[in-house]
């Protein structure tokens, strides 16, 4: 069975693609909407860990109406939750029999709830997996250090095709630099650059 996964080239989202290897045939999907880049860091770490890859063409729309819930709540999280369903309904579009994501059972965002993951599979006909969420953060960095080589740095630091990129991009395109900080609280990032 054919799985896309969506992939950031961190982490979580590449110790999801390794859980589920053995079952499906995983392709790690980034989405992104053109602002940046930062996609093809995705690319080579997939490339890296040995996983087909492609890229996921987002609404850039969704994007500014994301910044716009960023600059009204004065935080991220409902931001970047609508970009995350928005990429999970894009995804299972694509053609895959099922579609996965790294989130884990104690992310504050983004999070996909019984009620959403049922709706995509009934809507779009595909089997919605999240292979971390039993696991809390502790459970999988001990997981990842047995098995992956990550560089881990302050988020504006590292190259990632993760939401957060480019939706920083965009604040600070619309409203200057330094007021990316008012709305995204510093905190790391990782970047997957080997498997062990």
């Amino acid at each position: 069975m054919d799985l896309g996964l969506l992939y950031s080239g961190g982490k979580d989202s590449t110790l999801a693609a390794l859980l589920l290897d053995e079952f499906y045939d995983v392709t790690l999907v980034t989405g992104h909407f053109g602002v940046t880049d930062d996609w093809r860091h995705a690319r080579d770490t997939a490339e890296t860990v040995g996983f087909a890859f492609e890229r996921l063409d987002l609404d850039p729309d969704v994007a500014h109406e994301a910044v716009d819930r960023i600059r009204e709540d004065g935080f991220p999280r409902n931001g970047i939750q609508l970009v995350h369903q928005h990429a999970l309904e894009r995804l299972a579009g694509q053609g895959f029999d099922a579609i996965a994501d790294g989130t884990r059972r104690d992310d504050r965002v983004p999070t996909v709830s019984r009620a959403q993951a049922q709706s995509l599979e009934d809507r779009h006909g595909i089997e919605y997996i999240a292979p971390l969420s039993g696991f809390g953060r502790t459970a999988v960095d001990q997981l990842v250090d047995a098995r992956l080589e990550v560089t881990v740095g302050p988020s504006e630091e590292i190259d990632r095709a993760d939401y957060e990129a480019e939706l920083r991009s965009l604040v600070a395109e619309a409203d200057g630099p330094e007021q990316v900080a008012d709305f995204f609280p510093a905190h790391e990032q990782t970047y997957v650059t080997d498997v062990r």
